[in-house]
């Protein structure tokens, strides 16, 4: 990778953060460590892993954890083997930081270079010559890994091409697949992988994790910090994004809106419809409809014992939602009926579900 690659951003990094593959903290997901290292200790590391679980709560640094760790033959071969943590200046951790490890293979989406932007999937071209590191024997005789972040990146093609060689792995290889949501991945990959589901982070730990990320977000006032945590869902990486006074004020506003239905304050969400047409409205769009979605599922949660059928117009009307909003995405539609729509078939659906 070169240098100016390793200073912007990449696809799976979040900007202003280290990359997952140069982030040495590590805070909970004890019982996910725990896995890795008895299989480690008892010489029967499972040869391929599906790490899942909700974006931004460390299942990428997690897996590269996993890989420095096995990818040190001093390391993977100790009985006694206490944590996965390794020194920053430790010569793998160099090498798995500057994707120069001869024995690590990595699926992700492509970073921008000067001629395209970053690319939307993972290609097969790129599978196939990732996993051409399998055919020969590592040459210190230890371990061969290949991380996969993530599995909603996988076209069906590289997915199957994945699939292949998860099926017949040579000796001493892993197969470390991280996906944000575990249920979609191809069945035939789900059945040859352990499954490690993690959850999310509780808000002492998502404290600590942007507290080791040092300035500017260990500056952050409190009351905004309080506020980010409470709509981030217990993902770090959500709980940075919002970390701005602008958008939890603006969740805020949203959020009353909702929560006064069915009543509706018809000239506030005319205003809201009007402010997210603007063409400069992107990011405050995809926030209202994740606010929106959010909502409804806690509803969906609070309400569970009433059953389904009582929840079914909830139900529709969310699925309603997501469909519409894809469509405004892919056809570039005005947003102001859609908007107007949505807070008209939450309301009615809100009564209908009283």
């Amino acid at each position: 990778m070169s240098r100016e690659e390793r200073d912007s951003t990449e696809p799976d990094q979040l900007e202003g953060t280290p990359h997952p593959r140069e982030q040495f903290a590590f805070f909970g997901h004890r019982e996910g460590e725990e896995a890795f290292l008895e299989g480690l200790r008892s010489g029967r590391l499972h040869h391929a892993w599906l790490i899942g679980g909700p974006q931004g709560i460390g299942k990428a640094t997690l897996a590269y954890r996993v890989a420095r760790t096995v990818l040190d033959p001093r390391r993977s071969g100790n009985p006694a083997l206490a944590d996965l943590a390794m020194a920053p200046d430790n010569p793998v951790a160099r090498q798995v930081a500057a994707l120069s490890h001869p024995n690590l293979a990595i699926l992700r989406r492509a970073p921008a270079t000067d001629k395209k932007g970053p690319s939307a999937t993972i290609p097969v071209e790129a599978v196939r010559r990732a996993l051409a590191m399998f055919g020969s024997t590592a040459a210190d005789g230890g371990y061969r890994v290949c991380i996969v972040d993530s599995a909603e990146d996988l076209t069906i093609s590289s997915a199957n091409a994945l699939l292949k060689m998860i099926e017949e792995p040579p000796p001493r290889s892993l197969f470390l697949v991280v996906s944000h949501a575990p249920q979609r991945v191809l069945p035939t990959i789900r059945s040859r992988c352990r499954r490690l589901l993690l959850r999310p982070l509780d808000d002492t730990d998502i404290r600590s994790v942007i507290g080791s990320l040092g300035a500017p977000w260990d500056g952050v006032p409190d009351d905004v910090m309080d506020q980010a945590l409470r709509y981030g869902e217990g993902s770090a990486r959500r709980t940075l994004e919002l970390l701005d006074a602008g958008k939890v004020g603006f969740i805020d506003q949203v959020t009353r809106l909702l929560q006064s239905l069915p009543r509706t304050d018809v000239r506030q969400v005319h205003a809201l419809a009007e402010a997210l047409a603007r063409r400069d409205a992107d990011d405050s769009y995809e926030l209202a409809i994740e606010t929106v979605q959010r909502w409804v599922t806690e509803r969906l949660r609070e309400q569970a014992g009433l059953g389904a059928s009582r929840l079914a117009p909830l139900v529709e009307v969310c699925e309603k939602i997501a469909r519409t909003a894809r469509e405004i995405d892919v056809f570039n539609l005005d947003r102001r009926p859609f908007i107007l729509t949505l807070f008209d078939d939450l309301a009615d659906a809100v009564r209908r579900t009283a």
